[in-house]
């Protein structure tokens, strides 16, 4: 039997306040060239720039969506190709009934390809992201509060392979982080 307090009490990581943007965007390069990789920024607003100070990548969203497009469009050009040339010919207004009639199925094609994009673009950000997620540890921090309104927050979390409880607190306060707190799960 496990005991509940045990998992309570378990670190997911500390929450890091920077006076200003500027301040979290040269921590962000610092603990990037630390070689943390599970952390991340909150912010009131966007900082420019920031996705090269966290060492960030273009992202696979992008990808997902293309796939979705060439899906979308696949699938619609299949489709009518075969009801209206091979299984049921439709001959409108002497038209032919082959390869030619292509331009008949664009819209059909359009609407489906941005169809199967937008569900791809909904479904790949709640995967990349990880969500629905109906609570996460932040939420109980009194400090991250502050991210949506004023405060500049740094979070490195505890399943990074760098984390080393004493270490990481000393790095965050040698880069200038005012206050620094425990959250845990």
């Amino acid at each position: 039997m496990s005991n509940p307090s045990s998992s309570a009490s378990e670190l997911f990581g500390y929450v890091a306040e920077f006076g200003s943007a500027t301040d979290l965007y040269h921590a962000a390069e610092k603990v990037r060239d630390a070689g943390f990789r599970r952390w991340d920024v909150h912010t009131p607003y966007p900082v420019h720039g920031m996705d090269h100070a966290m060492g960030l990548g273009k992202s696979w969203l992008s990808a997902i969506v293309l796939c979705g497009g060439i899906t979308g469009s696949l699938t619609a050009l299949v489709l009518q190709f075969f009801t209206q040339v091979a299984l049921y010919p439709t001959v409108v207004q002497d038209k032919p009934t082959n390869l030619f009639t292509i331009p008949a199925f664009f819209p059909v094609t359009f609407e489906l390809t941005i169809l199967l994009s937008a569900f791809a673009t909904v479904l790949g950000l709640f995967a990349i992201i990880m969500l629905p997620r109906w609570n996460h540890p932040l939420f109980n921090s009194p400090l991250f509060s502050k991210f949506s309104n004023d405060g500049f927050l740094l979070v490195i979390e505890a399943r990074d392979p760098k984390f080393k409880k004493e270490k990481t607190k000393e790095l965050l306060a040698d880069i200038g982080a005012g206050k620094i707190e425990e959250v845990n799960y």
